[in-house]
């Protein structure tokens, strides 16, 4: 019966990623630039212990990772709104000052001066580092990510004031994982020290004044916590059937 045990246990630990992810999904429905998660490939393992390894168990083959499909557009019209196009991410500066990523365009202009996100992610250019805008300036953002100032209080026609170059990859090539503050982060070979990696074939590029929505489809989400959970119950009354099978062929075996 120890086969039976084994299987429903793999089903309910291997699955707890995945109801978890799904959860989350569900909790970001209406967050700008949400992403979802890929379904989880499992690979087996044969389970460790006394005697032969003759019992093998599935395991996540990945953790989290980041599904870059589209979501829908909202146009705003405003200057500091940005939608990033294909599978660009944005460069930001994590809560623990690391470089992360992010496809949240909702910028705006801090008390300080700086270029942050409406999670109060400060946005980084090129050189890793924060962009500050002049007070009273007005804020353009171009399709590749360059950020000019106009002075509004200029005599005559004021010529933009090149600022900084948004610091954009193409991730189309790259293994983005989602990290415990919900910002992406590049995994494997190619990627930098500082966490940065190069932009594939195709060149990042981003929409002034429009926002994109989450990828999340509520209506799949909800249905596949639903299947989670059945699943999760089907698993644990397997497991006590086992027990109970196991019990009684153990009374049978005793000598009367």
């Amino acid at each position: 019966m120890d086969r039976l045990i084994y299987t429903s246990l793999a089903g309910i630990t291997e699955r707890r990623p995945q109801r978890q992810a799904q959860s989350n999904d569900l909790a970001n429905v209406s967050t700008v630039g949400f992403k979802k998660s890929f379904d989880q490939a499992l690979i087996a393992i044969k389970t460790r212990g006394d005697g032969y390894d003759t019992r093998v168990q599935p395991q996540a083959r990945t953790t989290d990772q980041i599904n870059l499909a589209p979501g829908p557009r909202m146009v705003t019209n405003k200057a500091l709104d940005i939608a990033m196009d294909n599978k660009t991410v944005m460069g930001v500066q994590a809560p623990n000052g690391e470089l992360a990523f992010t496809r949240r365009g909702d910028l705006r202009i801090n008390n300080s001066g700086i270029l942050e996100n409406g999670q109060g992610h400060i946005v980084l250019n090129e050189d890793s580092e924060p962009i500050s805008v002049p007070l009273g300036f007005k804020i353009e953002i171009t399709r590749d990510g360059n950020v000019t100032a106009t002075d509004t209080d200029a005599i005559g026609v004021a010529a933009p004031i090149p600022l900084a170059q948004i610091l954009i990859r193409e991730a189309k090539d790259a293994f983005l994982v989602r990290r415990e503050d919900g910002l992406f982060k590049a995994i494997g070979e190619d990627v930098a020290p500082n966490g940065d990696f190069e932009s594939g074939e195709i060149v990042p590029s981003l929409t002034a004044g429009v926002l994109e929505g989450s990828n999340v489809n509520p209506i799949r989400a909800m249905i596949a916590l639903i299947e989670h959970q059945r699943d999760f119950e089907e698993q644990i009354k397997f497991i006590k059937e086992a027990k109970s099978i196991d019990e009684s062929g153990n009374t049978m075996m005793k000598p009367s």
